[in-house]
């Protein structure tokens, strides 16, 4: 309902541009907020007070003006003039009722679909020389919950796993494989079931080993140059390495595979060629040896310009270098309309250049667009990144381990004679769903504190909460036999079957912030009212105890319709529902 107010806010502003009221190049965002007091209407905007300069009038003024030449529509009931120049919109209750009516068949919730676009989006994106640990969660879970979005949308979604497979520290890595197998034949390999500590012990050698450290650059080189010895030893830790990342997003429920797996190893024959094409284009200057590209935009406090290290003096690439063959492909070969990078914002000035640059030279299409959506830290209790008690890295998948462990405890306690394996699976939901929901209830760009008793809880804005709130409404219909509501009408007659429809007509434009923004918490803010304002319709309207059939079965259509809102809500933010807790 918000978007169509807009619609037609729009198509009122291009009148006032034709008949001279406003510049014709004159260009404004158009603002529809929900008002906070009904008698106030349902929503409102300040349209008239942001002409008011421009077109040489009063807000009062322009208001009705405005009203007078806004289209006609079903869904309005009533336009009022308040204050200094709002404009108030009452909605009409029984098109919202057909626009209830009509999300009630329609697969995809009544939402209009836009136009698709094709989108690339590179989140996760683990360090195969290391187990996935904490750091790891918000990029794979962010990412994941807003590629379902796009793709409930309608938009093309190629998920990207831009994993780091390359570089010196493979040397390394590879040079302890070698020395392992020396020693212990092939079951060197069970070395590997532990990469945590594979790579600490490759690092001790490294530095405790000046013969070892230099087998490990020269077999860097021997990698970079093609070397099938050293590739076949190379793609066997990958596939080991992998095998952890895809058991950890089998667990998360994330919908990454081994096809979307494009690491930085994909770009390494582009990488020279790269640096061939910035120099063709006169970008590249010499800074102590190494390539660099100067941009007038990027400065320091100093006033000193900030360099894109394209090539090390000793000839080694950088992240910005596969990055920028990374765009180019995903330009050229995957012909991305945006492009979407779920990166932790401390990469955030590392973006802006390299985005800028591909730009500049012309690596990437200029109507492409790419979006850097950087979020904030997982800290502990004690407001510190989040670290094992003591002071190491906490594996993700230990993590998710005790996530199912306290859950099992939680919904042990609330049904002590539930039988076992079903107990186990409740808490296996409950558990991931938990850890996922607390990351993703937070806003992108914040840090936030972890927290195992809030996470759990079932009160607030939490996923035992919202799961509870699913197997509530889901509840009704175990209670009714022989349903059938194919002839029943949506009818709002009382005020909280209207605040429920109000909210249900929202879903459309909450999942419009989602894929547009990056923000899964306005869709988890949007779940927890809905589940709100169901339980306040619940307690208000009865709905198998309604005063006749034809309410019963309206009352049937909108909780129906809230089930299937917040079961498709929760699948979006990647989280399992339940039939029962």
């Amino acid at each position: 309902m918000k978007s169509h107010i807009q619609s037609l806010l729009e198509q009122t502003l291009e009148s006032f541009k034709q008949q001279g009221i406003v510049p014709a190049d004159f260009e404004a965002r158009i603002q529809v907020d929900r008002t906070k007091d009904k008698s106030h209407g349902d929503l409102a905007t300040n349209l008239a007070m942001m002409l008011t300069k421009v077109a040489g009038k009063n807000p009062r003024e322009l208001a009705q003006l405005i009203i007078d030449t806004l289209p006609t529509s079903a869904y309005v009931a009533k336009v009022e003039i308040a204050g200094p120049g709002f404009i108030n919109f009452f909605i009409n209750d029984s098109a919202l009722a057909d626009q209830l009516q009509n999300a009630v068949n329609d697969e995809h919730l009544g939402i209009k679909l836009p136009t698709p676009q094709t989108v690339v989006v590179d989140y996760s994106s683990p360090n195969l020389a290391k187990e996935m640990h904490v750091g790891h969660l918000r990029s794979t879970i962010i990412g994941d919950s807003v590629v379902r979005a796009l793709e409930f949308l309608g938009h093309k979604v190629i998920r990207q796993n831009h994993v780091g497979d390359w570089g010196t520290q493979f040397g390394m890595l590879l040079a302890y494989m070698e020395e392992l197998r020396a020693k212990n034949g092939e079951e060197a390999q069970l070395e590997l079931s532990d990469l945590e500590n594979f790579y600490r012990a490759a690092k001790l050698r490294f530095d405790e080993s000046a013969e070892f450290a230099t087998r490990a650059r020269q077999l860097v080189v021997e990698l970079q140059s093609g070397d099938e010895y050293c590739n076949k030893l190379w793609r066997e830790f990958n596939d080991i390495s992998l095998s952890h990342c895809h058991e950890v997003y089998a667990r998360l429920g994330v919908s990454l595979t081994r096809a979307d797996v494009h690491g930085e190893s994909a770009y390494n024959a582009d990488l020279e060629q790269v640096v061939k094409d910035l120099d063709a284009q006169g970008l590249l200057t010499e800074s102590n040896g190494a390539k660099v590209v100067f941009q007038e935009a990027f400065r320091n406090k100093e006033g000193e310009p900030l360099p894109v290290i394209i090539q090390k003096a000793d000839g080694g690439y950088l992240y910005a270098t596969s990055d920028l063959a990374a765009m180019r492909y995903r330009s050229n070969v995957l012909k991305a309309d945006r492009v979407l990078y779920f990166v932790d914002l401390r990469q955030a000035l590392h973006f802006q250049q390299v985005f800028s640059l591909a730009k500049l030279a012309k690596f990437v299409r200029e109507d492409m667009s790419l979006e850097h959506l950087g979020f904030g830290t997982m800290n502990g209790e004690d407001g510190r990144p989040f670290k094992t008690r003591s002071g190491g890295v906490v594996k993700l998948v230990d993590l998710l381990e005790e996530a199912n462990v306290r859950a099992l405890e939680l919904v042990r306690s609330k049904n002590p004679d539930m039988d076992e394996n079903t107990l186990a699976e409740i808490a296996r939901v409950v558990g991931i769903s938990a850890v996922k929901y607390a990351d993703l209830s937070k806003n992108r760009t914040s840090d936030y504190i972890f927290s195992f008793e809030q996470m759990l809880s079932f009160e607030g804005n939490t996923a035992p909460y919202l799961l509870y709130a699913y197997t509530r409404v889901a509840g009704i219909f175990k209670r009714v036999t022989d349903l059938d509501l194919s002839q029943a009408r949506i009818v709002l007659e009382h005020e909280k079957e209207k605040d429920l429809g109000n909210k249900l007509a929202q879903f459309g434009e909450i999942l419009s912030r989602v894929v547009d923004k990056g923000q899964p918490h306005v869709l988890c803010a949007y779940l927890y009212e809905l589940a709100g304002a169901f339980s306040s319709f619940y307690e208000a309207c009865p709905v198998l105890a309604a005063d006749n059939d034809a309410q019963k079965n309206s009352r049937l259509l909108l909780a129906q319709l809230t089930a299937r809102t917040l079961q498709k809500g929760l699948n979006l933010l990647g989280i399992e529902t339940l039939e029962r807790m």
